[in-house]
């Protein structure tokens, strides 16, 4: 990828993560290639000194690494299809969220063509991008990675999983899978105060105090969750039961839409009927591991 003092990368798609990205190397000095599917997406970066490539085969041919930020990996075979001659000797990393099941059947069709695939998943906006302090994970050939890091890292710092290029992706899943329903639960706290005359403002501090308690809770239960074991000596799913059943009453009670607690209510009903009542709430970890029904 450098020659001498040439560092040159491609940047395919453009929509906020990728406009950040293209900028953001072309701030720190790299000959940087663009290509969106509506070319005019390319017009802001090519006044700022970046190459607009005409054609997805333009743009891979300028750089032997390709850094992706599309929609979804089915967005990425609707623009490299076309394109599967350039792709032999190139490097894609694609930096567009899926499921790790779709980035290890990504690697393999990439490979077929005689590319190789850095799977990868960024954990900020793109408000994030060039800050230090933001981070992605990695994944796949750790000799690729290694060659590629430092341009990477121009991004955001990061965090390679391993050579298993589904890895990033199920990292980034799992950070998503708190992200959202920590963001939601704060969504419906705040519907629940301003029902009352409270406002966000108000809730504020509250709700801040609640959420930095979650590291110490984290951090107890883990080891017991590794073991495998729920004891009820600190909690127990009966009383936990009976604190989300009055969660959903207070909801009902102000007349609005219960329906992110009683899904919870739910799952922690399924766990009661599985006999877990004097079990600690972590047991409920053991229905969630159940097939969907």
């Amino acid at each position: 990828m450098e020659t001498g003092h040439h560092k040159g990368v491609t940047v395919i798609g453009l929509g906020p993560m990728g406009q950040a990205m293209a900028g953001t190397f072309l701030k720190q000095g790299y000959e940087v290639t663009v290509w969106n599917r509506t070319l005019s997406k390319a017009d802001e970066l090519a006044a700022q000194g970046a190459l607009k490539a005409l054609t997805v085969e333009e743009a891979l041919a300028a750089n032997p690494l390709a850094i992706l930020s599309l929609t979804d990996y089915d967005a990425m075979y609707a623009i490299l299809e076309s394109a599967q001659g350039s792709l032999h000797g190139k490097v894609i990393v694609n930096l567009s969220s899926d499921t790790p099941a779709k980035a290890r059947q990504a690697a393999a069709w990439l490979a077929g063509y005689g590319a190789v695939l850095l799977a990868g998943g960024v954990q900020v906006p793109p408000s994030g991008i060039g800050n230090p302090g933001s981070s992605a994970f990695y994944s796949g050939p750790i000799s690729v990675f290694e060659a590629h890091k430092e341009t990477l890292t121009v991004l955001t710092s990061t965090d390679y999983r391993g050579e298993d290029p589904g890895l990033a992706m199920l990292y980034y899943q799992l950070q998503m899978v708190i992200f959202w329903t920590s963001m939601l639960s704060y969504l419906q706290a705040v519907a629940l105060a301003n029902a009352h005359g409270i406002t966000a403002e108000q809730y504020l501090a509250y709700a801040k105090e609640n959420i930095l308690s979650l590291p110490n809770f984290i951090e107890f239960y883990t080891p017991r969750l590794n073991a495998g074991e729920h004891p009820g000596d600190v909690d127990r799913l009966a009383m936990g039961t009976a604190s989300v059943e009055h969660v959903v009453h207070t909801f009902e009670d102000a007349g609005l839409d219960p329906s992110l607690p009683a899904a919870v209510l739910g799952l922690f009903r399924r766990g009661m009927e599985k006999g877990h009542a004097s079990d600690s709430f972590t047991s409920l970890i053991e229905i969630m591991k159940q097939p969907n029904a």
